[in-house]
Parts: C-alpha cells; structure tokens; sequence
C-alpha cells in the first residue's frame, strides 16, 4: 500500500469573522500550512448572513474585496461539501457576519497511517476535543498542582 491510496484525517471548521469581510492573517497562515505539507485544503466556502437574517455563499472567482487572503483558495473545491452543507453552516452565524468554511485533510497524519494500516490497524473511533474544553481542564489542573505544592511546604 503506498501513501498515495492512504489520507490523514480529514477535518472542517467554521471561522466566523466581524463585520461581512474576512480580515486579519488567517488566510496567510492557512496558506502557510498548505505550503510546509501539514495540511490540504479540500474546500473552501465563504458563507454569509445579512442583517436580515437571509444566508448567502459569496463567489470565489469574481475578485470580491471581502474575501481578503482567502481569494487565494478560489479553486479549492473537492464536491465534499454541497449547498445544503453551505445553508446549514450559514444558519448558526450572527447576522451581519461572514465565515469561511473550510474542509482539510491532516496530510502530516499520512505516515502515521499508512504504517498502522499495513500493520492491520483500523480506525474505529475518533473525536475533536474543543480547544476551550482542552484549555479548562489544563487550568484545573495547574490549579491544583499549585493547591498540591502549597500544602507540601506547610
């Protein structure tokens, strides 16, 4: 079997951004990841909700100033997401907002694997864990190694 007929896991995200423009850096470090291998973008959406509530896609092609950096990823469409992947996403966003639904493949996993597929390894489960969740347990902790190592000094 070669890493060719192998993917990584493959992920999707919803990055809403202020105000109806995507703005800021966050397409130039996805583009960064794309670059060093760590990650292939499958597809890439921009979805929008008015003031009124409507829900809209935004053309990747037509040079539209409130794409910013992520005008780069115009080509990025693998058929994996539909119009009714782009409604939904649109329906949980603030009115007002734009947001960039993105579809990516864990290409850094592609090794890893591979070498537990040859081995006869299967994956049978999987989860993300929310970066909040993650970031509250680790303070819990911290927190009570603190508690721990103040009541060994007394």
């Amino acid at each position: 079997m070669s890493d060719t007929d192998v993917h990584g896991p493959v992920d999707f995200v919803l990055l809403e951004f202020p105000d109806d423009r995507l703005e800021g850096r966050a397409a130039v470090e996805l583009l960064d990841l794309v670059n060093r291998g760590i990650i292939a973008v499958f597809d890439l959406l921009v979805v929008g909700k008015t003031d009124d509530g409507e829900t809209y896609g935004v053309e990747m092609t037509g040079g539209d100033d409130r794409l910013g950096g992520f005008a780069e990823f115009g080509g990025a469409r693998s058929g994996l997401l539909t119009e009714d992947d782009m409604r939904e996403a649109a329906s949980v966003l603030e009115p007002g907002r734009l947001a960039a639904l993105i579809v990516y493949e864990n290409t850094w996993a592609v090794p890893f694997v591979a070498a537990a597929r040859e081995a006869g390894g299967e994956l049978v489960a999987g989860a993300r864990i929310p970066a909040q969740d993650v970031m509250d347990a680790l303070d819990a902790l911290e927190a009570l190694e603190g508690s721990e190592s103040m009541e060994t000094m007394s």
